[in-house]
């Protein structure tokens, strides 16, 4: 892997416990000044996301003005087909793998989706984290640089399966490692499929905006149709 490389994966982990230290800078700073301290998380994720985003795009900028984010010989229309397609293949295999997440006795619903929300709910700029910022450094860090790297010494199986796995761990969410190991798996056939970053990054953007949009919009609907199948779930369950 490229010194650099290993660079960006220090940024992005240096990013991920930055709130350690920032939230209660934060939390101190709102109170001196009379701010809503219920901002401070919020505020930090933004900070921090954005400031690691801007780290990591400096740290590419050779590779960025060397085209090498995108196959050279590729088509624009054949990686804006597979970017849209992306899109339906990361739902399905989310539904997908929720549904076996579900026989095999998996609480139905994810805590992390639930915290973000709540979160987007008190600061709704948030959602620029969660829907732009967080997806690409994603996939600059999971596809791009682990997943590209093995996949230069592994074949597709082997290289898919490992990012996916460290991508799946690093929602903290292990309950779910099979859920986000199918998202892995898909972005990285896109990659793979197209040689441009961009086509997951787009799949992966438009995905999380999907999602965290009807969570909200349909917020109620949702936790009425979760506690029906969670009853149908145990009223079967009874029988066997």
């Amino acid at each position: 892997m490229k010194r650099n490389y290993w660079m960006i994966i220090i940024v992005y982990i240096a990013m991920q416990f930055s709130s350690l230290i920032g939230v209660p800078l934060f939390l101190y700073g709102f109170k001196y000044f009379g701010i809503n301290q219920s901002l401070a998380v919020p505020s930090w994720l933004l900070a921090s996301f954005t400031i690691a985003l801007l780290i990591i795009l400096l740290m590419l900028r050779k590779e960025m003005n060397d085209h090498s984010f995108r196959k050279k010989e590729g088509s624009i229309g054949h990686s804006v087909i597979w970017a849209f397609a992306g899109i339906f293949l990361a739902l399905f295999a989310q539904y997908v793998a929720a549904i076996i997440e579900n026989l095999l006795g998996v609480e139905m619903g994810s805590e992390n989706t639930k915290g973000i929300l709540k979160i987007i709910e008190a600061f709704p700029l948030a959602i620029i984290v969660t829907s732009i910022i967080g997806p690409i450094l994603e996939e600059i860090v999971f596809r791009k640089i682990i997943f590209g790297s093995l996949h230069n010494r592994y074949n597709f199986f082997i290289s898919a399966l490992i990012s996916s796995v460290i991508f799946a761990a690093a929602h903290m969410e292990f309950q779910h490692i099979l859920l986000y190991s199918a998202m892995g798996f898909t972005f990285a056939f896109l990659y793979v499929m197209t040689k441009s970053i961009f086509v997951p990054i787009f799949a992966h953007v438009a995905m999380n905006t999907m999602v965290v949009l009807v969570q909200s919009i349909y917020k109620d609907d949702i936790e009425r149709l979760q506690r029906q199948a969670e009853a149908v779930q145990n009223f079967i369950g009874g029988f066997l």
